[in-house]
C-alpha cells in the first residue's frame, strides 16, 4: 500500500467504534417487509451527517410495471423508498463504483426461540447478535464507513461513488430495479452479503410461487364425505420434491458439479381451513425453488406447472378441480461470471494487500441483488462481505472484526478503482 492508502486504512481504524455503533442502530430497527422506513431513516441521517448527497427512490408500481426486471407482488408499494447517497467525482480518469446493501430483513419468527430479543442488538465475544446483523446491516455499515473514510482522510475521487440502501431484496429485488430504472448504475458494483471475504462468481436463479386448492367441506362426523384441501397439498408437495430431485441431477453447470444438493425447494407457508371440526374446503401453500443459471425463468415456471398438472391428473378430485399455480415475488435468473473481470481483479488485489492471500471464489446456492445489476446494469457486479452465522435463523450473528476488514477492503477498492483525485 502507498502512503495515501495507509492513511485511508488508518482513518477506518479510527472510525471502527462509530461503524459498529451505526450497525447496532440499524439492527435495532425491525425493518421487515412493509416496515423498512425506520432503517431507511437511520441510514439517511448517517449519510447526511457524512456529507453525502442523498435522495429517495420510491417503489412506484406505475413506473416499474413495464420494466423487465420488475417482480409483481401482492402487497402495497405505497410510501416505501430506497435510499441513494452520492460522492461526486472531483476529477476525471477513474471508474465509477456503486455499493448496494439491503435494509429489509426477514421475520425473526417467535422471539421466545432466541437467546435474547432479536431487535435488541448485543455484542458478545466479538460477535454482534440480532436479526439482520449479518444479512446485511453490518455489511451496510462497512460499505458506508469504507466510503466515508476516503472522504474523511481528505481525498476526492476521479469517478462518482454511489451508495444504495435498498428494500425488497429478500422477496422481489424491486428495490434495486427501482434504483437502476432511475439511472443509478456504475462500472463496478459491490454488495457486502455475508458470504465472507470472497468473490462471488456464480449464483442460482430463484422464484416464488403459491398453489391454491379447493376441497369439499363436511362435518367431521362424516369426514369421509368431504375432501380435505389441506391433505391434498401433500400430493402436490411430494410431486414438487420429485422435481427438485430431477433438477439436482440434470444439466449441472461446471461451477456446481460435486456440490451436494445445490437446488432447493422450500415450502415456506401453508394456509387452510377455518374450523377444527370442519373438513377444510380451501388451502394454499407458498414455495421457493432455485434453478441453475442456464435455465430461464419461463422454463422453470413451465416445469412447475407441468409437474402440478401431471400430479393433479393422477388424483380424481384434483383432476376435476385443478390447483391454481400463481407466480409472484422472486423471478430471478442465475448467472456465472469470470474471475478475470477487471473489477474482480482489483478487488482481489485489495484483499491480497490486507491478507497476503488471494480471495477465494464463492458459488452461491441462493440469489442476491446481483441479479438486477447483471441483467439490467452495465457494470461488473460481485459480493464481498463479512462473516455471519444463522442468517434467517435463530440467534443470527456477525463477526465484527470481519466487518472492519470489509470496510478496509472497500476503501482500498475505492482508492484503486475510482482513483484518488490530486
Amino acid at each position: 500500500m502507498n502512503i495515501q492508502e495507509k492513511k485511508i486504512i488508518e482513518t477506518i481504524d479510527s472510525l471502527t467504534d462509530d461503524m459498529i455503533e451505526f450497525a447496532i442502530r440499524l439492527v435495532a430497527e425491525p425493518s421487515t417487509l412493509g416496515h423498512e422506513t425506520c432503517a431507511v431513516t437511520v441510514m439517511k441521517k448517517e449519510l447526511d451527517r457524512m456529507g453525502f448527497s442523498t435522495s429517495l427512490v420510491p417503489l412506484d408500481r406505475g413506473k416499474l410495471a413495464g420494466h423487465p426486471g420488475f417482480a409483481p407482488v401482492p402487497w402495497s408499494l405505497e410510501n416505501r423508498n430506497n435510499l441513494i447517497g452520492i460522492l461526486p467525482a472531483e476529477s476525471a480518469g477513474g471508474n465509477s463504483a456503486l455499493f448496494n446493501g439491503h435494509l429489509d430483513v426477514v421475520s425473526a419468527g417467535n422471539p421466545d426461540f432466541w437467546t435474547r430479543d432479536p431487535f435488541s442488538p448485543t455484542v458478545i465475544d466479538g460477535w454482534l447478535y440480532g436479526r439482520g446483523s449479518g444479512d446485511m446491516k453490518s455489511g451496510i455499515a462497512a460499505m458506508v464507513y469504507g466510503s466515508y473514510a476516503v472522504k474523511k482522510a481528505g481525498f476526492g475521487l476521479c469517478a462518482p461513488l454511489t451508495i444504495e440502501g435498498v428494500i425488497e431484496e429478500e422477496c422481489s429485488g424491486n428495490g434495486a430495479i427501482a434504483c437502476l430504472a432511475e439511472g443509478y448504475d456504475a462500472k463496478a458494483v459491490l454488495i457486502p452479503e455475508p458470504f465472507g471475504p470472497t468473490i462471488l462468481t456464480d449464483q442460482l436463479g430463484v422464484l416464488w410461487f403459491k398453489i391454491k386448492l379447493s376441497g369439499r367441506p363436511a362435518h367431521v362426523q362424516k369426514a369421509s364425505s368431504g375432501i380435505n384441501a389441506i391433505e391434498k397439498c401433500y400430493t402436490l408437495i411430494d410431486s414438487l420434491r420429485h422435481l427438485e430431485v430431477r433438477l439436482n441431477e440434470s444439466d449441472i453447470p461446471a461451477a456446481y458439479t460435486g456440490m451436494e444438493h445445490p437446488i432447493n425447494l422450500n415450502i415456506g407457508v401453508i394456509e387452510g381451513g377455518d374450523w377444527p371440526s370442519t373438513v377444510p374446503s380451501e388451502a394454499q401453500f407458498h414455495a421457493r425453488l432455485s434453478f441453475f443459471p442456464e435455465m430461464s425463468y419461463e422454463r422453470i415456471c413451465s416445469l412447475i406447472e407441468k409437474n402440478i398438472r401431471l400430479a393433479a391428473g393422477k388424483d380424481p378430485w384434483l383432476r376435476d378441480n385443478p390447483p391454481v399455480v400463481e407466480f409472484y415475488g422472486f423471478r430471478s435468473e442465475g448467472h456465472s461470471l469470470s474471475r478475470d473481470l477487471p473489477a474482480f481483479k482489483v478487488l482481489d488485489d485489495c484483499h491480497r494487500s490486507l491478507t497476503k492471500e488471494e480471495a477465494k471464489s464463492y458459488v452461491s446456492t441462493c440469489t442476491t441483488d446481483l441479479r438486477a445489476f447483471h441483467r439490467f446494469g452495465s457494470g461488473q457486479p460481485t459480493c464481498y462481505g463479512p462473516v455471519a452465522e444463522n442468517i434467517h435463523g435463530i440467534d443470527e450473528r456477525v463477526h465484527l472484526e470481519s466487518v472492519i476488514n470489509v470496510a478496509r477492503a472497500y476503501a482500498l477498492f475505492i482508492a484503486r478503482w475510482c482513483r484518488l483525485a490530486d
